[in-house]
């Protein structure tokens, strides 16, 4: 459910766009609404399900984020629907991280948590494949509130459902560090903030400076109070692991690739290529299936070779994707420029996300287990916000840069009607604003390639397979595994 709301909206962005009049560079907001209060929460939702009990927090999340999607679909105005979406990421961080704790522990280390995350990863993929389809549905049948509307009565039957199916964890006592969690949310928003500011108003902008200078302090202030604390919310020896660490270095790379994908290819395919949302959402159909066949390799292969090569090579794949991605122009086509480009791309991402999460959790104490799990989707969350600020950041320079170009030779052989329009909403129409779209969305894949480039080297210099990690993928005990 959580996969299919990121993708079903990301179908109904144009439409969003034109109904509540969003510019291209706030409508990143209807994402990152959601995904920082997402990723800023994750931790202490994990936390949560380690101290409560993770069944019980997580019917409450997807409750709280059936609530929000309700009232994200009667939203008025783009304020309510930012509320909507960012109460949304509250349910979602509370309900997420505690499913992954749950499989963790339901399943024994070794080959039958190899298939559970397998399994765990196609079924991503395949809400992900959903949400793209019943989105271009849906608004093309109906409007883009139902791509919110739609999550109330899935939520409702996952609520019936899982006290019939899962059994209640065992509770560990502890505390909740809301200090840490409120200090890491509101530091994330202010880097993001200052990233989209800069977009619309420049660099030297005082309120840009302001908020990345804000975003310095607060997190700082954040990493103070985790070390202070007896039960912090990052707990940060999670880290003293290199492997650990290493896996959080690139999933922060690779969420960032991945949100600017599907963001800017939305945009692209349906206000440059024409396509309507249904033809939209079946266009992206074989990124879901084809990530969930990397997924399956992946799980299959790993006890015999290991997590490092699946990183490695899915990271390079992605990165070669979304340099393919870079030729796109106006006189692209679906078939001949877009397809392959996201075909690569996703079998590498399918790699990728078995390995990064059998990584992550390799080894971690049960009581830890919420709490590694939510440091993985916090990393996720947050790497997929502050990267698609940044690309945002990107695209609004180079199109910027081309709109100097293509104005003049609009005023050139525009009529009087369009001049007047042009004065009037500053926008310039078809074929000049397809130039301009085009030109911002390379240059976003072009840093979006870099991003994945470096997760491709992390994996390469950082990530260590000991013989002990491969006897554990295969199912027998290891020195020290608790």
């Amino acid at each position: 459910m959580v996969v299919l709301d990121i993708t079903i909206v990301n179908i109904a962005l144009p439409h969003i766009q034109s109904a509540l009049d969003f510019s291209t560079t706030s409508l990143s907001w209807v994402v990152n609404a959601y995904t920082l209060t997402f990723g800023g929460l994750l931790l202490l939702g994990g936390r949560a399900g380690d101290i409560l009990g993770r069944r019980r927090v997580f019917i409450f999340g997807v409750l709280l984020f059936a609530l929000a999607s309700l009232l994200g679909g009667f939203a008025q105005n783009s304020g309510q629907l930012l509320g909507a979406r960012a109460l949304q990421g509250v349910g979602g961080a509370i309900a997420s991280p505690t499913s992954l704790a749950l499989i963790s522990t339901t399943f024994r280390e070794g080959p039958e948590r190899n298939r559970a995350f397998g399994v765990f990863a196609a079924v991503s993929a395949g809400g992900g494949a959903i949400g793209l389809l019943a989105g271009g549905m849906l608004v093309e049948w109906l409007n883009w509130r139902w791509v919110l509307f739609v999550n109330v009565p899935i939520g409702l039957l996952i609520v019936l459902a899982t006290p019939r199916f899962i059994k209640e964890s065992e509770r560990h006592p502890g505390r909740f560090d809301i200090a840490g969690a409120l200090t890491s949310t509101a530091g994330m928003v202010l880097l993001v903030y200052g990233f989209i500011r800069a977009a619309q108003e420049g660099w030297r902008d005082a309120l840009t400076l302001a908020s990345f200078a804000g975003a310095v302090v607060v997190l700082a202030v954040f990493i103070m109070i985790e070390r202070r604390s007896k039960q912090p919310i990052t707990p940060l020896h999670m880290f003293a692991d290199r492997n650990r660490a290493g896996t959080y270095g690139i999933m922060l790379c690779l969420a960032a690739a991945i949100f600017g994908m599907f963001f800017f290819l939305t945009l692209f395919v349906q206000d440059v290529l024409g396509f309507s949302p249904l033809a939209a959402g079946l266009a992206f159909l074989p990124v879901s299936a084809v990530i969930a066949v990397g997924a399956g390799l992946a799980s299959r292969f790993l006890p015999v070779y290991g997590p490092k090569p699946f990183m490695v090579v899915g990271a390079i794949l992605a990165a070669a994707g979304l340099a393919w991605l870079t030729l796109t122009d106006v006189h692209s086509t679906y078939a001949g420029s877009v397809l392959g480009p996201m075909l690569v791309f996703s079998l590498g991402m399918g790699m990728e996300f078995v390995s990064l999460t059998l990584m992550a959790l390799s080894n971690v104490p049960t009581p830890e287990t919420g709490a590694a799990s939510g440091l993985l989707n916090a990393t996720q969350q947050v790497g997929g916000s502050l990267g698609l600020s940044i690309l945002v950041t990107m695209f609004g320079t180079a199109s910027t840069n081309e709109a100097d170009k293509q104005v003049p030779d609009f005023l050139q052989q525009a009529t009087p009607a369009e001049r007047i329009r042009f004065q009037r909403t500053g926008e310039l129409p078809k074929p000049w604003s397809d130039e301009i779209l085009t030109a911002g969305v390379s240059a976003a894949f072009i840093m979006a390639a870099i991003f994945t480039a470096v997760a491709a080297l992390i994996a390469l210099v950082v990530i260590q397979v000991r013989p002990s990690d491969l006897e554990r993928l295969k199912g027998g005990a290891s020195p020290g595994a608790m």
